[in-house]
């Protein structure tokens, strides 16, 4: 009993500090012209190549992102068929409230939105911030769609492994949880784990050579 009580006692506590609290200067942080990060997932890992010249802003927050260990435990709470698969919620609110409150300068699209390409999601000027998504097909009209006057999703990474993975995300809830995640923000993966048993989650990612 005592050795259960030591294991459920280090989980709890792996899975409190398994995130550092955020820091305002995190966001000075610029990545290297290129790099190379794994995001080991539910259904295996995939491989993504960033390069800076793409969307130099966009890069440094995705760089930001996976080096300040954002990426835990986060659900792939979107996935539509033939279209996207979108991420990017952090379980803890108020770490998920610490980078979304963060937007970036928008940037024009420099490479196409091609199949498993990555760019951030967003709804106006200056939204992007911490959800991205994955071109589950070439989506020509995202190189220029307008909305709320900025055009384009910029590409930030491309996956040059593990396609095969990203494919087997559940998509069975289609673009209902897109509609929610309003709920998500509030109530974390805990909603999602009780309502939407088959959805999918990052479980860590990390730089890779």
């Amino acid at each position: 009993m005592k050795n259960k009580f030591v294991l459920l006692l280090s989980i709890v506590l792996f899975t409190s500090c398994a995130t550092k609290k955020f820091k305002e200067k995190w966001l000075e942080k610029e990545a290297p012209l290129t790099f190379k990060a794994r995001f080991e997932t539910t259904q295996g890992n995939f491989d993504i190549e960033a390069k800076r010249e793409w969307s130099p802003e966009g890069v440094d927050r995705l760089y930001q992102l996976i080096k300040y260990e954002y990426y835990n435990d986060v659900a792939i709470f979107r996935v539509v068929p033939n279209f996207v698969a979108q991420f990017g919620i952090h379980n803890d609110s108020l770490i998920n409230k610490s980078w979304s409150n963060k937007g970036l300068e928008d940037e024009p699209v420099v490479i196409e939105n091609d199949s498993m390409t990555i760019s951030f999601a967003r709804g106006g000027k200056r939204t992007r911030t911490n959800q991205i998504f994955i071109n589950l097909k070439k989506n020509d009209r995202l190189n220029t769609l307008e909305y709320s006057g900025v055009k384009g999703f910029p590409v930030v990474a491309k996956v040059i492994s593990g396609k095969e993975n990203v494919l087997k995300f559940y998509d069975g809830y289609g673009d209902k949880l897109g509609r929610q995640q309003g709920k998500i923000n509030r109530l974390g993966n805990a909603f999602l784990r009780e309502n939407y048993p088959k959805v999918d989650y990052i479980i860590k990612a990390y730089f890779i050579k």
